[in-house]
């Protein structure tokens, strides 16, 4: 996603700006090791481009800048649930205004820290206190931390998922290995199924991976170029692309936008609310995803 063009709005340092597309503002970076650019709504991660390399992360050429609807591509942050478990569908995370908490930097990338706390419309979904701080690390590679604070005086629950849309040469030629063994079908009423080591994509998939490896591996061939996804503190990883019927009835996404991304996601999977991972008063969860390429 090219946001080079777009004029200042602000300057916060030497390497970080903020700008604005169709009414919604971006954390934009411009950094020797890399470029990248967060949008506040939603505290999304939009662009990652390393120095020298095609942009790791992909984005809808029809996504929604409204400042309303979650963005279709990038990183969207579903919290404080995962999936359809209860409305509005990935929790409101993702379609919540985010605010700059700091910022720093250094000769080897920039760190952008943005937080979100409850407010009226998030209390009305989700009647409980919280601290959520999404720290970005931009170098060679991308360091996603959403770190979630329960700040009430009783426990709640939750799920959610770092939601990473990978950008990728043709899905035809990526092949995906590491995703471990087993895996839960969306696609056929949640059974639970047992995969081959490696998989090429030739359909829609909807699985969440419950005993992934510690790296799970993007081969892209047409890109030339292995995708290394490293995620913390999840049970399981998501992958997901909606092929040829799923991608012609999103309004958001380009009917051939399915032959060029691939999800893998660093996910708290849970089946419903009921089933989350409990968080005491004064603890804390963070739930991490680490990008990389390697020719």
């Amino acid at each position: 996603m090219n946001l080079s063009n777009l004029p200042a709005l602000s300057v916060l340092s030497d390497n970080i700006t903020i700008v604005e597309k169709d009414g919604v503002k971006l954390v934009r970076v411009i950094h020797d090791k890399a470029t990248a650019a967060i949008s506040l709504h939603g505290g999304h991660v939009v662009s990652f481009k390393p120095t020298d390399q095609e942009d790791l992360i992909w984005m809808s050429q029809q996504a929604n800048f409204d400042g309303k609807a979650a963005l279709r591509g990038g990183v969207p942050v579903c919290w404080p649930w995962f999936g359809r478990v209860a409305a509005p569908a990935h929790g409101f995370a993702r379609s919540s205004q985010w605010r700059i908490v700091e910022h720093r930097e250094s000769e080897n990338g920039v760190i952008v820290s943005l937080g979100l706390e409850p407010n009226e419309e998030t209390l009305a979904i989700w009647p409980h206190q919280f601290e959520a701080r999404l720290n970005v690390e931009i170098s060679e590679e991308l360091v996603i931390t959403l770190d979630v604070k329960n700040t009430d005086n009783k426990a709640w629950l939750f799920s959610g998922a770092l939601h990473t849309y990978l950008n990728v040469g043709d899905i035809h030629k990526t092949v995906t290995t590491g995703m471990g063994p087993e895996y839960i079908d969306g696609l056929q009423d949640a059974k639970v199924c047992q995969g081959k080591p490696s998989l090429v994509l030739t359909d829609s998939i909807d699985r969440v991976y419950t005993q992934p490896e510690e790296n799970i591996l993007v081969k892209d061939e047409v890109l030339n170029r292995t995708i290394t996804v490293h995620n913390k503190g999840h049970n399981s990883a998501v992958l997901w692309n909606p092929w040829v019927e799923g991608a012609a009835s999103m309004g958001d996404m380009q009917d051939d936008g399915y032959l060029t991304m691939l999800c893998v996601e660093s996910t708290l999977h849970a089946p419903s609310i009921e089933t989350g991972k409990e968080l005491s008063p004064g603890e804390s969860h963070q739930l991490v995803t680490r990008i990389s390429a390697q020719a």
